[in-house]
């Protein structure tokens, strides 16, 4: 650090290698004072317009603008607002071509301006002492502040990283391409303003010395800057030879200094921090009249261009609308550049916007424009590495980017390259080394971009992976703590190790297991020679067990069966008793002859029956006086009940039945001694049975009237046939005469007959079931 101060303080000025002399051409512009040119009606704002990233877009369509309001915001020093140039309204945030070799548009923000040019709010101070420099940091990074000589790196940015490292503060104003005087102008016509910016600069950063840097072609300025200076000596003014590049910011280190910045550093690594003359005037209007950077000082030269000077622009004017101003007719022969001879560039189109990176547009004619010459082949003269100010070999960096060998171009140090053009201009084969070049570095920014996002995620990748793990480790010692207070918890309260005493009931149980005799096992061996297990006896005995309840399922299914015909038959035969008294005095003589063969052999029925429950009970050894007494009636309390319903019915029911029960007894008798036959009967027995049972509670439950004597019966009966007169008797008597036979032949069906024996089967099979459960029990 000392050795800076004291290589300054000497007063020598020290040569940087290389440099050339070309013609200045200032003297077209720097006449005449800084002048305003009308505003335009519509801006075109880039939210990008510095080194660094951009900021977030705060309106949207249909928004009305104040003049100095912000339109973006950005997160960080280095993402510079941007801000409306004039009041208005913006018509949308779209993109729009760019002031950029390639064209190519960028997203920008279209204002159309209401005429009235009104600020918004301001809070302007007197004395920036009152202030902190962290206030006066962020006072200037909120105006959006760049450098103004070239770089547009953010201001506020490179003063906190330099804060408190740096030893001597250099203000350029040396300005050394040709064509160019808007800071020349700037000097001459607002020193005192510049002066004052140098002052909160040096109180942000409090350098042991200040100097301001002026070629010596701009002995107007020195005169002015000394005047605003009033005698003071805090800001030193030295004047340096005129030589291209003196402007560069390592150049002029070396020539105040003769000290280089080491290669890849800043530099405030040797304790020098510089500013553009232009930068140090927004600064001041930030700080004191709180003006955010909206516009700056712009050359208009060349030929071609009546009216030369310098102007005020507002960032995002189109760039025909300035040239209009100054009186330029287009011509399609010579190109327009934005910047000077050295390091500018053609605009492609000439609507692109002013922005803060626009110093000078230049417009030549044929005596100061030629068309570019014919690229040739390199003849290595050197001539390109003899005049570079800063050591490099453009002839083999040239090769380098030709073949996109990125690596080669790294080693040979293209990053340090300052893009000053020199070598392109002293090319005798007339090759643009200066485009080939920052086509190559913009590749490497590229790549090395990329790797860096890469990098970044693989970062985070790592980080989340870890903190996975991490997370996974907690929760496995939360349940390990959980579980070891639980068995501590249960240990106090029992005395034992739950857990170990369920691993010791595991254990016993697996020692209680009985352990398999490979040897009794039997194997069998196929046709490949596999040993096989030989499952034929377990197959035989699961045979077994299936045939067995195949055949429990039979005789079961067929239980069933023949229960579900036995209890058809019977509801059959209860609703043919239940019918009977109704249609015997509806139906013809043929109905009611049917209906009394029906009554008999529910009778014979019954008796089957009844005999059958006996037997059953006698093997199960229970008394006989659970059969109901109802169904063992006699053949007198049949007749009763015969004659009963008869009386109800009529002279002409006692006829019928009268004669029913003469032509039946043999009949009775018969199915008596057969078994087919004795079976019907005993379910014919029984439906008569329920049904008599059935009458009986029906008679003890209704009036007295109900239970008259057999003799009014009777008289009643014959008092209801003589009403009916003779021929009703005698003609039912003759229609059951002539139904007899077609019953006997009825009853004497086989089929019948073998069912009834199917059913006597089965109940004697399910007694016999039933008795041996009884006696295992």
């Amino acid at each position: 650090m000392a050795d800076v101060l004291t290589r300054f303080n000497s007063g020598k000025l020290w040569e940087f290698d290389g440099g050339i002399h070309p013609p200045d051409m200032k003297s077209q512009s720097n006449k005449k004072p800084i002048s305003t040119l009308p505003l335009p009606q519509d801006f075109y704002v880039p939210i990008k317009q510095h080194a660094g990233n951009a900021g977030n877009v705060l309106v949207k369509r249909g928004d009305h603008v104040l003049k100095g309001q912000p339109l973006t915001q950005g997160d960080g020093l280095r993402a510079l607002p941007v801000h409306a140039p004039t009041s208005g309204t913006v018509i949308d945030v779209l993109p729009y071509v760019a002031a950029h070799p390639s064209g190519l548009p960028e997203m920008s923000i279209h204002i159309k301006a209401d005429g009235l040019d009104q600020w918004c709010e301001q809070n302007p101070i007197d004395d920036f002492l009152t202030q902190t420099p962290e206030q006066l940091v962020e006072k200037i990074y909120q105006a959006g502040i760049a450098g103004l000589g070239g770089a547009v790196f953010p201001t506020a940015a490179k003063l906190h990283s330099a804060e408190k490292q740096v030893k001597l503060l250099i203000i350029n104003g040396a300005e050394c391409e040709p064509y160019i005087t808007c800071d020349d102008r700037l000097m001459r016509d607002y020193a005192d303003e510049i002066i004052e910016g140098i002052r909160i600069i040096r109180y942000i950063l409090r350098p042991e010395k200040v100097v301001i840097a002026v070629e010596d072609n701009k002995l107007e300025a020195v005169s002015a800057l000394e005047r605003a200076l009033h005698g003071a000596n805090d800001i030193e003014i030295r004047i340096i030879p005129t030589k291209y590049p003196s402007g560069a910011a390592k150049q002029l280190i070396q020539v105040l200094t003769g000290m280089e910045v080491p290669s890849g550093q800043r530099s405030s690594s040797i304790g020098v921090l510089m500013q553009n003359v232009g930068t140090a005037f927004a600064v001041k209007r930030a700080v004191i009249n709180d003006e955010p950077l909206i516009e700056r000082v712009v050359t208009l030269t060349g030929d071609k261009i009546p009216h030369k000077g310098n102007y005020w622009a507002r960032f995002g004017t189109p760039i025909y609308h300035l040239l209009q101003q100054a009186d330029y007719q287009y011509d399609q022969r010579f190109p327009v550049f934005m910047g000077g001879p050295m390091m500018g560039f053609i605009l492609p189109d000439l609507n692109a916007p002013l922005t803060k990176v626009s110093n000078c547009l230049l417009a030549p004619d044929h005596f100061e424009y030629a068309p570019p010459e014919e690229e040739k082949n390199c003849i290595r003269c050197s001539a390109c590495s003899d005049a570079c100010p800063v050591k490099l070999m453009p002839q083999q960096l040239y090769w380098f980017a030709r073949s996109e060998d990125h690596e080669k171009a790294g080693e040979y140090s293209l990053k340090d390259c300052i893009e000053c053009g020199i070598c392109a201009y002293v090319c005798p084969s007339h090759i643009p080394l200066i485009q080939y070049f920052r086509q190559e570095k913009a590749k490497i920014w590229e790549i090395k971009h990329k790797a860096k996002l890469a990098e970044e995620a693989k970062i985070r990748f790592e980080q989340r992976q870890a903190r996975l793990e991490r997370e996974e480790q907690e929760r496995k010692q939360r349940s390990q703590r959980a579980a070891a207070a639980r068995r501590e918890e249960l240990a106090q309260q029992k005395g034992e190790d739950p857990v170990a005493a369920a691993l010791e009931r595991l254990k016993a149980k697996k020692a209680e297991t009985p352990k398999i005799d490979q040897s009794k096992v039997k194997t069998i061996v196929d046709e490949k020679g596999q040993v096989l297990p030989d499952n034929s006896d377990i197959m035989a005995q699961r045979k077994a067990r299936r045939l067995a309840r195949q055949t429990e399922q039979a005789e079961h299914s067929s239980s069933q069966e023949t229960e579900k015909t036995s209890d058809k038959k019977q509801g059959f035969l209860d609703v043919g008793v239940a019918n009977g008294s109704e249609e015997a005095s509806k139906s013809s003589g043929f109905t009611s002859t049917k209906t009394t063969a029906l009554e008999d052999k529910k009778a014979a029925v019954a008796a089957a029956l009844a005999r059958a429950k006996a037997k059953k009970v006698a093997q199960q050894g229970e008394p006989t006086t659970t059969i109901e007494p109802k169904t063992t009636e006699s053949a007198v309390d049949k007749k009763q009940r015969f004659l009963n319903v008869g009386s109800a019915n009529g002279l002409e029911g006692v006829n019928k039945r009268t004669s029913e029960l003469m032509n039946k007894n043999s009949d009775e008798n018969t199915a008596e001694a057969d078994p087919r036959k004795a079976a019907i009967a005993a379910a014919i027995a029984r439906a008569k049975a329920k049904k008599a049972a059935q009458q009986d509670e029906s008679v003890t439950s209704a009036e007295p009237k109900t239970t008259e004597s057999a003799v009014d019966k009777k008289q009643r009966f014959l008092n209801v046939g003589s009403a009916n007169g003779p021929e009703g008797v005698n003609k039912r008597t003759s229609e059951l005469m002539n139904k007899n036979s077609d019953e006997n032949t009825a009853e004497t069906d086989p089929r019948k007959a073998a069912i009834a024996a199917a059913i006597a089967r089965a109940k004697a099979k399910k007694a016999a079931q039933q008795a041996q459960q009884n006696e295992q029990h």
